[in-house]
């Protein structure tokens, strides 16, 4: 979303906090790391208060955007902030990061059993820069937390011809009907995309 449809999106109030936020981003932009976290950093954490939850990831990737936020810096604000604040910093990797050494934020959030965070963790920087085994683990883990498939950036690219993937998903959906279990829809679905029958 870019500053325009934000700025439809928040009352004059809103939009000054942007403004100012905004520029201690692009002030920070090149300095060098303080001890203590810049100024705009804690805008980009109290973002939801000021603009409305609903804009907030929004806003946090122009802000990092502004602030030509680095991976030490989306590494700090992940590890420091809470869940809508990690959510926002992993949806802004694929703009922010180009190669994979961010890599660790999304290991970290397929930890997790928060689904927001699970959810952001398998877009499209997931999808070009984990590994097979990794990207495999991170289709189950959704399985298993009820995140939608359809939240697997690049999921029929890179499940089609995946055997291995097959294999796990079939040890899965057996493992759920000798429990008495139902099998997830969305087993069916990437099972169907290896090209494997389900």
């Amino acid at each position: 979303m870019n500053r325009e449809e934000i700025d439809s999106r928040l009352d004059a109030k809103a939009v000054a906090w942007l403004d100012q936020a905004l520029a201690e981003a692009a002030e920070a932009a090149g300095a060098p790391d303080n001890v203590a976290a810049p100024t705009w950093e804690l805008r980009f954490a109290a973002a939801g208060r000021h603009v409305g939850q609903q804009n907030a990831d929004a806003v946090r990737a122009l802000l990092l955007r502004h602030a030509a936020a680095d991976v030490a810096t989306l590494t700090r604000l992940y590890q420091r902030g809470a869940a809508a604040e990690r959510r926002a910093v992993l949806l802004a990797l694929p703009d922010r990061v180009p190669g994979p050494g961010a890599l660790p934020l999304i290991e970290d959030a397929l930890r997790t059993n928060d689904t927001t965070l699970v959810e952001a963790a398998v877009g499209p920087y997931a999808a070009g820069h984990l590994d097979p085994h990794a990207w495999r683990h991170a289709v189950l883990k959704c399985l298993f937390t009820g995140v939608p498939v359809a939240a697997v950036a690049d999921a029929e690219r890179r499940a089609r011809g995946d055997l291995e993937l097959a294999r796990m998903l079939a040890d899965y959906a057996s493992e759920r009907t000798a429990a008495g279990r139902s099998v997830p829809d969305d087993l069916h679905r990437v099972m169907n995309m290896t090209g494997e029958e389900s």
